[in-house]
């Protein structure tokens, strides 16, 4: 059935009930083709130009334009993703979205199809009130795993002035994010005989040990990495794994340790303290044998509160709905970062609260949708405005 245009409740059922799973994190899920394309399908028929960017084994971005873009006019981008997690464990039917009062729910309702479902019909709003220039909405793939279609988009030379990522941030704005970096250490120890302590070198031993420095670093110099929005830098250990059984010293142990960093820490900078760290470990004792490896590390993200994009989006907050939004931290990594890395500053807004992204119960509030679709358009028309 046709969705009536400007009809941002209609669209997030729509897209709710297409199964998005990401097929990286759920072998064998469809992935983000069906509901882009169905998409595709709605906006076109609102009148947006379209253009597909592959990105790897049929996944594909959807980038929407809407407006005319000119040399010297302002180019907005809205940014979603269109992929979802897994559905095990849910307390409700994942893509059959029930409403119950002024909650839909549905996997992938607040994460972050209604913020999709926003800002397309925010762009569209905008433009038929006439803007000058061009609204791009980025509709990516694989935000959940590692970012392959923001990444794509930005490698295909797809640029804007701005961005706003409709991730769900209960219609606070949100100008940072930490980032994080996976750490492996694997320690080499010597497998003895359980009695032979003059022989065995205990590995998960030594993974004890760094793990105690690590929480003296974490309680001495990370306590002191402080960001206004975000509060301080942190780590938690994530997986131990070593020895093959009670009588034998293991002579392997795999720790896993997430850092998370706030702006200002890069990965080159986590890295430098771990290998001081592991310095001083081996220094201590010589029988310590470890290597330490980035798995995977996304960068923080941040925006100056006063910088125009958050400004601008606060008044278009405060005429569209009458109240002052909130200026927040984001605890979850996003897009933005890739974003604001690229030179378009980027922050986060949307309908939802990340605390029900990947739950057993997610939900969004429909009044939320309504909101931030107003906010978005209030905010388009004002950064779009005729010269």
């Amino acid at each position: 059935m046709p969705i009536r245009p400007g009809d941002a409740r209609a669209l997030t059922e729509t897209l709710v009930r297409i199964d998005s799973r990401n097929p990286t994190l759920v072998p064998g899920a469809p992935g983000e083709a069906g509901v882009a394309h169905v998409l595709a399908e709605v906006l076109g028929g609102w009148g947006f130009r379209l253009e597909w960017q592959d990105v790897r084994d049929g996944r594909a971005n959807l980038i929407a334009r809407i407006g005319s873009p000119a040399p010297g006019a302002p180019v907005l981008m809205f940014n979603g993703h269109l992929d979802v997690v897994g559905v095990d464990g849910m307390d409700h039917p994942p893509f059959a979205p029930t409403i119950e009062g002024d909650r839909l729910y549905g996997r992938g309702s607040c994460d972050m199809k209604a913020g999709v479902a926003a800002m397309s019909v925010a762009a569209w709003q905008a433009a038929q009130r006439g803007i000058h220039g061009e609204i791009i909405v980025a509709a990516v793939i694989d935000e959940e795993f590692e970012s392959l279609g923001t990444r794509a988009m930005l490698e295909c030379g797809t640029r804007a002035d701005i961005a706003v990522v409709t991730e769900p941030t209960r219609l606070a704005i949100c100008p940072a994010h930490r980032g994080f970096v996976w750490l492996e250490f694997e320690f080499t120890g010597r497998a003895a005989h359980g009695s032979r302590y003059d022989l065995g070198i205990d590995a998960i031993q030594h993974a004890a040990v760094l793990l105690t420095a690590l929480d003296r670093y974490q309680h001495r110099d990370l306590i002191m990495r402080t960001h206004p929005l975000l509060g301080r830098a942190s780590l938690h250990a994530s997986t131990i794994a070593g020895g093959v059984g009670w009588s034998t010293y293991p002579e392997r142990c795999t720790l896993r340790v997430e850092r998370r960093t706030v702006p200002g820490e890069t990965t080159a900078s986590v890295l430098r303290d771990v290998e001081s760290l592991l310095a001083d470990l081996r220094a201590s004792d010589p029988t310590v044998s470890v290597t330490v490896r980035v798995d995977t590390a996304q960068g923080p993200s941040d925006v100056a509160v006063d910088a125009p994009l958050v400004q601008r989006l606060s008044a278009a907050h405060q005429r569209s709905r009458g109240t002052v939004p909130p200026v927040e931290g984001l605890s979850a990594w996003t897009d933005a970062a890739l974003l604001n890395d690229a030179g378009i500053p980027a922050v986060c807004f949307g309908p939802g609260d990340i605390a029900l992204a990947h739950a057993a119960t997610e939900y969004v509030p429909l009044s939320e949708i309504d909101a931030a679709t107003a906010v978005l358009t209030a905010f388009a028309l004002d950064w779009c405005h005729h010269p």
